[in-house]
C-alpha cells in the first residue's frame, strides 16, 4: 500500500472527530467513509482484526479497561492483518485518492499500534474541554460527571504517553476548530503536505459548549455545589497540564 498516505483521526466520543473527519473528506484528495451503515461511519465497527470500543464498556468507559489499550507490542500486528484491515475497509474508500481517511474515537488510545501496521500514517488527535465531553457523553455511559472527567484524562494521559513514539502527529482543539475553521483546517492541510481547500462552513456551529458550560456553573443546589468542588479539587492539576480548568471555563 505505498502509494496511499493513512489519516487517522482519534479522540474522545463527543469530541469533534465526526465533524472533523467530514470535512476533512471534502478534500479532494481525501476519501473518507460515508453511508456506510456504520455508526458516525467508524471504520472500527467496519472491520474484524481488532475490537471496537463497545467491547470494553464503549463511550465513557471503554479507557478504565487496559486491554483497550493497543500499541506495535501487540500480537494482532502482522502483515496479514495489516492487509486483511485494508481489504475490509477498501470497499468504502476511492482509492483513487491518495490519502485515505478513517475516524474512530479509540484511535486516541491505539495510535501506536495503527502506526505499526500502517507506517505511512498521520494521526490527526481532536481534544475537547472535559466538561463538555462529560456532559455530551452521559446520556450513553449512564456514569457520574466525576467518572466521565476521569475517563478524559486516562485516555488523554494514555495518547501523551504514546506520542514520543508517533512519526507523525498533529494535536488540536474542537474550541479552535470551531473558532476558526478556516484556520484550523489550513494548519491540517500543512501537516498533510495539502493546498487549501473550500469547506461548506454551514457544517459548524457556535456556542455547542455553552450550555455544558451552564449546567457545570450553576450550583445553587447545595449538594451540586459540594460534588462540583469535589470533582475540582480531586481533577483540576491533570487538566491544567492539558490547557483546560473546571475551576473557570
Amino acid at each position: 500500500m505505498p502509494e496511499h498516505q493513512f489519516i487517522f483521526i482519534g479522540g474522545l466520543h463527543r469530541s469533534g472527530t465526526t465533524l472533523l473527519g467530514r470535512l476533512l473528506a471534502e478534500h479532494p484528495q481525501i476519501s473518507g467513509f460515508r453511508d456506510t451503515g456504520a455508526t458516525e461511519d467508524e471504520g472500527q465497527h467496519l472491520q474484524s482484526v481488532y475490537p471496537a470500543a463497545q467491547e470494553f464498556g464503549g463511550p465513557g468507559r471503554f479507557g478504565f479497561n487496559s486491554n483497550s489499550f493497543l500499541d506495535e507490542r501487540s500480537p494482532l500486528v502482522s502483515p496479514e492483518n495489516a492487509e486483511k484491515l485494508f481489504r475490509q475497509w477498501s470497499p468504502y474508500w476511492d482509492l483513487q485518492k491518495p490519502f485515505l481517511l478513517e475516524k474512530s474515537p479509540p484511535n486516541l488510545v491505539r495510535t501506536r499500534f495503527l502506526q505499526a501496521l500502517f507506517p505511512n500514517s498521520r494521526f490527526i488527535i481532536v481534544m475537547r474541554h472535559p466538561i463538555a465531553v462529560s456532559y455530551a457523553t452521559k446520556k450513553w455511559s449512564h456514569t457520574r460527571i466525576h467518572s466521565l472527567i476521569e475517563h478524559w484524562l486516562v485516555c488523554y494521559e494514555r495518547f501523551e504517553s504514546d506520542r514520543p513514539y508517533l512519526n507523525r502527529v498533529l494535536v488540536l482543539r474542537y474550541e479552535n476548530l470551531i473558532a476558526d475553521p478556516g484556520g484550523t483546517l489550513d494548519r491540517i492541510y500543512e501537516f498533510l503536505g495539502l493546498e487549501t481547500a473550500a469547506i461548506a462552513s454551514d457544517k459548524i456551529r457556535q456556542g455547542v459548549n455553552d450550555r455544558y458550560f451552564n449546567w457545570w456553573g450553576d450550583r445553587r443546589n447545595p449538594i451540586k455545589f459540594i460534588y462540583t468542588g469535589y470533582i475540582i479539587n480531586r481533577f483540576e492539576s491533570r487538566v491544567n497540564h492539558f490547557g483546560y480548568s473546571l475551576r473557570d471555563v
